[in-house]
């Protein structure tokens, strides 16, 4: 029987069949689904092969003759470590130095950014004070902040805000600079006052270079506790670091470094996931 006459014999009143393409459409969506997958899944692969990678060729420097305690060693040493107690005191007293810096780093950069970059007489006022510390490293603060805030907790927290404070603040304010002008001018014709303006497209066109600002904050923010737990700290990771130099614990040393890595690729896997979140409308690659 022909296509013609296969259509014939259909019962009248009835809708023919749908034409292949939509098929052809489901099956390559069907098609495309174990892919997308696959492609998400491929960087976690390609994570996962990076660290064995790396742990390999550091296991082989060490074989080789290089000044550095191997895998087994290390491993051994942290399960001393927290099997005592120790590395639990120490990372709870670095996370909670971290987490505070940060914290008020970031609670104060992003008012300061959105005040610079939406107002002029701010913008003068801010912005020279802002660049002139910017040049300066935290780490320099250390013997002021010593003098004026004592050897407490004050000056450690005070260096990691600091460091925090500088990397968001000028990402804040660089979102707001950076907002599309036609969007505002958009925003204005229909009536819209300057307050509805900055709650509505101003603060969600700056949350990426503000999310981005907090994990560039973050990363300066451990940077610099080692150099922060130098003052008078009686534990912490960069605590129990320099202590172990004076000793040559290379193993202890490396305790140390592989907590901060994990610790620190730990909260910005937090805000990466935040910034997902938050940002869904943005295009990506």
């Amino acid at each position: 029987m022909s296509v013609l006459e296969k259509r014939g014999a259909e019962p009248s009143g009835q809708t023919p069949p749908a034409p292949d393409d939509a098929g052809t459409t489901n099956a390559t969506k069907t098609a495309a689904e174990p892919s997308r997958s696959g492609r998400r899944g491929l960087p976690l692969i390609l994570n996962a092969v990076s660290v064995v990678l790396g742990i390999a060729l550091w296991w082989a420097a060490a074989a080789a003759g290089f000044k550095l305690p191997t895998p087994p060693e290390v491993v051994s040493r942290a399960g001393t470590l927290i099997a005592d107690g120790t590395l639990g005191e120490d990372v709870l007293a670095s996370l909670t130095r971290v987490l505070i810096g940060f914290g008020l780093g970031t609670a104060v950069a992003v008012p300061v950014g959105f005040l610079m970059g939406w107002y002029g007489i701010a913008r003068g006022l801010m912005e020279p004070w802002i660049q002139f510390f910017r040049t300066v490293p935290p780490l320099a603060i250390i013997p002021l902040a010593v003098v004026v805030m004592g050897i407490d907790e004050t000056p450690k927290i005070f260096v990691i805000f600091l460091a925090a404070f500088l990397a968001c603040v000028i990402s804040t304010f660089q979102g707001v600079v950076n907002v599309d002008r036609t969007l505002i001018n958009a925003a204005r014709v229909l009536g819209a006052r300057d307050a509805v303006i900055f709650a509505r497209v101003v603060v969600p066109a700056s949350t990426p270079f503000i999310l981005v600002g907090m994990r560039v904050g973050l990363g300066s923010a451990w940077a610099t506790l080692v150099a922060a737990e130098l003052i008078a700290a009686q534990e912490g990771l960069g605590y129990r670091m320099q202590n172990a130099q004076l000793y040559y614990d290379l193993p202890t040393i490396f305790v140390g470094l592989i907590s901060i890595g994990i610790l620190g690729l730990l909260m910005d896997r937090i805000l990466l996931l935040a910034e997902r979140k938050l940002t869904g409308w943005q295009e990506r690659r």
